[in-house]
């Protein structure tokens, strides 16, 4: 009887403990968040699983229209959907205790949205200028459209066809396109060419600028939004010439009008000036001029070299094979006490401290008027006269022994005359003798001819 009742109390044990892993069953709560990545609904779209279940062990994901579509992962991670519409996550969650629960979301994923438009220019972007402005922006429900200084300024139009800005300058189009949950924006610049403005100025060529005829003038065409020119010249050659920057030649002496007229198919605009010529002295006449002795030319200190074409005193450092054919006079300062001086023609230097010079041509030299037996002179009268080349033409110039002796400072002013290879003649009068040690130099004043006569 004993054992009879052992085996029933075993079976009642049993029966109860049955009983207790039945109520303590874990139930499955499935559960999860859909994220979108960077909250872009439109396509493509990233859709980040975060699984919250409770109680499930097994997990079976479907997803409609997805990349991937299943996963059995407790957290699949990222899903791609490259296209919109409206699509369903489903989460089946399940247990070993056979409890099991399911969970979905519906996702409603836009169309791309792309903003762009193009802003062209109408014919040509003088004020006014017309804009076509072009609109290819995808997947949008509203536009909102600016146009800075336009007319119109504003528009909700997706096409707003052309738009006039009236004024000169940048001006500033802008365009906000939105889905409803989405917004986006794009702006860009045109530029608005200045008004209609015709003016120039002109440079007048280096051997012209004393305006004696005939003179060389280069336009310089300062026109602004002008597209087209003509020139007038009263008196000049060409008279007329549509070029952008011609250049003109006065021959005859007076007063000429010149007139630029600048178009640009939307306004006409001219502007006149005037320049005068004046008769031909055929000379060039410079004051002042410094020629230094020997050391202060070798030393680049004051030059020693004189060029009447390009206007310039030279020093050693400065002669090239470029311009030393320019050089007319070289004067040859043996001391500051200025007890040895000669000019010397630019090819003939073997007795002096200077370097030859390239490409030197010959200047004729008559250093003492008073003694050279070459029949030429000029009084210091007639040169502080001098207007004019009359009596440089009436002059002829001829190289004596004696007229090309050195001489001292004792005849102050004194006047040297000469003619250059090309047959320029001229005429230098030595108005001070300045002692300053090795920086010695002689001032001077130098006519000399334009051009041979």
């Amino acid at each position: 009887m004993k054992r009879i009742a052992y085996i029933s109390n075993i079976l009642l044990l049993a029966v109860l403990l049955s009983t207790c892993s039945k109520e303590e069953a874990i139930p499955v709560v499935a559960d999860f968040k859909a994220t979108i990545v960077a909250e872009d609904y439109s396509v493509p779209v990233q859709v980040v699983m975060i699984n919250r279940s409770e109680g499930a062990e097994q997990y079976k994901w479907t997803f409609e229209g997805g990349e991937p579509s299943t996963s059995v992962q407790r957290n699949p991670g990222a899903i791609l959907y490259k296209n919109p519409g409206i699509y369903t996550i489903i989460l089946h969650a399940m247990n070993r205790d056979g409890s099991e629960d399911q969970k979905e979301v519906t996702l409603d994923l836009d169309a791309p949205v792309i903003i762009d438009f193009k802003a062209k220019i109408q014919i040509d972007n003088f004020a006014p200028t017309t804009v076509g402005i072009t609109n290819t922006s995808m997947g949008a429900t509203t536009y909102q459209w600016s146009f800075e200084g336009g007319n119109p300024v504003t528009t909700d139009q997706k096409d707003p066809g052309n738009v006039v800005f009236e004024q000169p300058g940048e001006h500033k189009i802008a365009l906000k396109i939105s889905n409803g949950r989405e917004t986006y924006a794009k702006d860009t610049t045109i530029t608005v060419a200045p008004f209609l403005i015709a003016d120039f100025d002109w440079e007048v060529n280096f051997q012209d600028k004393d305006f004696q005829a005939p003179v060389q003038l280069s336009m310089q065409n300062k026109s602004k939004s002008a597209t087209t020119y003509q020139w007038s010249f009263d008196g000049g050659i060409p008279s007329a010439t549509t070029e952008e920057n011609p250049t003109v030649v006065f021959n005859t002496i007076g007063t000429h009008n010149m007139i630029l007229t600048a178009t640009n198919g939307k306004e006409t605009k001219s502007i006149t000036k005037t320049i005068t010529i004046l008769p031909d002295t055929n000379i060039k006449v410079f004051e002042n001029i410094h020629l230094g002795i020997n050391t202060a030319h070798n030393t680049n200190t004051i030059g020693s070299f004189f060029s009447g074409y390009t206007e310039q005193v030279y020093t050693k450092s400065q002669i090239t094979s470029g311009n030393g054919a320019r050089i007319d006079l070289v004067f040859f300062g043996l001391n500051s006490g200025f007890s040895f001086n000669r000019f010397y023609a630019p090819d003939m230097l073997e007795g002096t401290t200077f370097d030859a010079i390239p490409n030197a041509t010959h200047t004729k030299m008559i250093n003492v008027l008073e003694g050279c037996a070459c029949g030429a002179s000029l009084t210091l009268t007639q040169f502080d006269n001098m207007t004019n080349d009359t009596i440089l033409r009436g002059l002829t110039i001829t190289e004596t022994i004696d007229g090309l002796q050195p001489f001292n400072n004792s005849v102050v002013p004194r006047i040297i005359l000469f003619e250059t290879e090309d047959g320029r003649k001229g005429a230098l009068k030595i108005k001070k003798y300045i002692p300053d040690g090795a920086n010695s130099y002689i001032e001077t004043d130098i006519k000399i001819q334009k051009l041979p006569n």
